[in-house]
């Protein structure tokens, strides 16, 4: 049959309208899917764009990243160093609000604060709340000791007592003070006779402290006990050597190494400017240059002028590495010499008369417990308890 050109525009039209009808039908079923389908647009230059059609399932929310716990005060100072000994030395109590310290074990603990408030008397620093809510002196922890850690820290726990206790417990401090020391049971056979201690007495006197467990405050302690500021126990004692002798590094030091005991050697930094022999031996001054006579036959301490005398001791200062405490040489001074040491910056200056350190005592005079050839651990247990 014949099909005439306006019959075959009419078909033609409806199979474009029925494709057009089917793809339409199908995009639809598709988007009800959830698949990704071509949007098609008309134009030779127009590409098929991508469309991301939403599913029926619900789009899984993110997972939030945790939030990191917060470094303590401690942590965030271990984190400044690579020192594997390095400790963080932290510290609570009744009114203590000092920030951690870096210390490092197996070395003596260095500058630990010591507080202070009016009405009251620190102490010391405990390892326990038990020790330090008993004052149990055994375990008090001071610049004496040596920094053992956990983990790279440490807490220490402070106690306190009243100043009517404090006085109550009446404590007398001692200083020793030798000088030079001798293997021979019999002394030496010199002028300086009664200066030498024979080394085997050292050793039972320094057994006599250790076993006695004897508390070893440091320099900056004794001025705050001195002061009514820090309580002391009865059984303190301070170990000090004159003029740092070759007796004193051979023989001596390595006994208080030996047995962990702080002590301090007065040396003359004109004659010596050796580091120290051991980790539990402290060097202050007994001057650079003054330990000789002035013009009128005694020490230069008390010959020469207030400004002389502190540049002296600055000079000492800057060859040990401190201040705190100077040893006057054959105990003289006046109040010229200590008008000096106070310009100079020292706190504390030890004489040679006998006797012991009190609450109140002059910090610029402090007597001494002299030890001669001959004594005996029962004549130093006489002097110290």
């Amino acid at each position: 049959m014949t099909v005439t050109r306006a019959e075959h525009r009419r078909r033609t039209s409806r199979r474009v309208r029925l494709r057009r009808t089917l793809v339409a039908t199908a995009a639809v079923a598709l988007i009800a899917g959830g698949v990704t389908v071509f949007a098609l647009t008309r134009g030779p230059s127009t590409a098929p764009v991508a469309e991301t059609v939403p599913s029926g399932e619900p789009t899984p929310s993110p997972t939030p990243t945790p939030t990191p716990t917060p470094l303590t005060a401690a942590q965030e100072l271990l984190a400044t160093t690579t020192d594997p000994k390095a400790c963080a030395v932290s510290f609570t109590g009744d009114g203590i609000a000092f920030d951690p310290q870096l210390q490092a074990e197996d070395v003596r603990y260095d500058k630990l604060p010591l507080p202070r408030a009016d009405g009251r008397v620190f102490a010391g620093w405990y390892p326990t709340v038990a020790d330090a809510t008993s004052l149990n002196t055994a375990e008090r922890v001071n610049g004496a000791d040596l920094v053992t850690c956990t983990d790279r820290e440490r807490t220490l726990y402070a106690a306190w007592t009243t100043p009517e206790a404090n006085s109550a417990e009446g404590t007398e401090l001692p200083i020793l003070m030798y000088h030079q020391f001798t293997r021979n049971p019999e002394g030496e056979d010199n002028w300086l006779r009664g200066n030498y201690a024979y080394i085997s007495d050292f050793d039972a006197q320094m057994a006599h402290i250790q076993d006695g467990r004897f508390y070893l405050p440091t320099w900056d302690e004794v001025s705050a006990f001195i002061d009514g500021a820090l309580y002391l126990p009865k059984r303190s004692v301070v170990i000090t050597d004159d003029d740092a002798d070759s007796t004193w590094l051979e023989m001596a030091a390595p006994i208080v190494d030996g047995r962990n005991l702080l002590t301090t050697s007065f040396v003359i930094t004109s004659a010596r400017t050796e580091p120290t022999p051991n980790r539990f031996v402290v060097q202050r001054s007994h001057t650079h240059d003054m330990h000789r006579a002035g013009a009128n036959g005694k020490g230069r301490m008390v010959n020469d002028d207030a400004d002389t005398i502190a540049a002296d001791l600055e000079t000492s200062a800057q060859i040990l590495g401190a201040k705190e405490v100077v040893a006057y040489p054959f105990g003289h001074f006046n109040d010229t010499t200590k008008e000096g040491v106070r310009r100079a910056g020292f706190e504390l200056g030890r004489g040679i008369e006998p006797g012991y350190v009190r609450i109140g005592t002059d910090k610029l005079a402090l007597p001494v417990v002299r030890i001669d050839y001959g004594m005996t651990v029962e004549d130093l247990e006489a002097k110290i308890g």
